[in-house]
């Protein structure tokens, strides 16, 4: 166990807890707008503009370090396409890696994953035509360069919709064997995606399927609690726990989905699953800090 890492977690829990002192503990980095893929669910390769300068980007790692961020997730477009001049996707690691417990990356999987990050997620959205039709054709490439790959800690993630909500159960069973674990979340619309949200009732029957995937000793990495919770949403959210840095420069704390789609109250569709995690980690549910502690390798 990590000493430092726990102590100062326990002082951060003490602090929001008894002191009203709400401040970030994780930091989404989206680098790049710039994409390998024409995702059909995804808007930002559809919104162009530079990549974040690694000036901005170091101010940025300083002033969230001092607010109390420990948590570095970078994310795109396709983030290992970063660059800023001479320097890459490596660089910006090693700098990430200066300030923050966890320093980890998304990435669509179509680049070698040679990332040195702490932890890696690559999207899986489907079996391969499905994969193919959601996310240009990428699949093979994918699942080469995902068993290419020396990283230790390296994970899928399944965005679930009403697409490819019926074979979620094939795909762990598939990517089992490939992966260290899969996490998942479910798809909310943008602006400029096609719709692919997955009706409540449909919600409900899948996440059941994983419930019983999980029990039987697939890996499902992400908690019994929060795969309950997400039926109806009942789980009280502490959006103040992240922050967010978009490719502008531009930094906000709170909620996610917040100013990023179509619906006045986000909170209504919301299937962020990090989010459920890390909410009911700060209630202390242990299932949900044993999600962070597996993935993030924190404490």
């Amino acid at each position: 166990m990590k000493l430092g890492q726990f102590l100062y977690l326990a002082r951060y829990y003490t602090n929001a807890k008894f002191l009203n002192k709400k401040r970030p503990i994780l930091a989404g980095v989206k680098l790049t707008h710039r994409c390998t893929l024409k995702c059909r669910q995804c808007p930002f390769w559809q919104r162009p503009g530079d990549d974040i300068k690694f000036a901005d980007l170091r101010k940025i790692m300083k002033d969230l370090y001092q607010q109390g961020v420990r948590i570095w997730l970078m994310e795109g477009g396709e983030p290992l396409l970063w660059r800023d001049g001479q320097l890459n996707i490596h660089d910006l690691v090693a700098e990430a890696k200066k300030y923050f417990y966890c320093v980890g990356v998304t990435t669509n999987g179509t680049l070698p994953i040679d990332v040195k990050t702490d932890v890696v997620w690559v999207s899986i959205d489907g079996l391969r035509d499905t994969h193919n039709y959601l996310r240009s054709n990428s699949f093979d490439k994918v699942i080469d360069n995902i068993k290419k790959s020396q990283h230790p800690n390296l994970f899928s993630n399944i965005v679930i919709n009403h697409l490819n909500y019926q074979e979620v159960p094939e795909v762990v069973k598939f990517l089992s064997g490939i992966v260290k674990g899969m996490t998942i979340q479910f798809f909310f619309p943008y602006p400029e995606s096609e719709d692919l949200a997955l009706p409540w009732e449909k919600r409900e029957k899948v996440l059941d399927e994983l419930l019983k995937l999980k029990k039987e000793g697939w890996p499902v990495i992400d908690s019994f609690t929060a795969l309950e919770a997400l039926k109806k949403n009942t789980w009280k959210c502490e959006p103040w726990m992240v922050t967010c840095v978009e490719r502008d420069g531009t930094v906000e704390q709170g909620c996610y989905l917040k100013n990023r789609t179509p619906y006045e109250d986000p909170c209504k569709i919301c299937g962020l699953t990090a989010h459920t995690e890390l909410s009911l980690a700060y209630h202390l549910n242990y299932k949900a800090i044993n999600v962070g502690r597996k993935t993030m390798k924190i404490f």
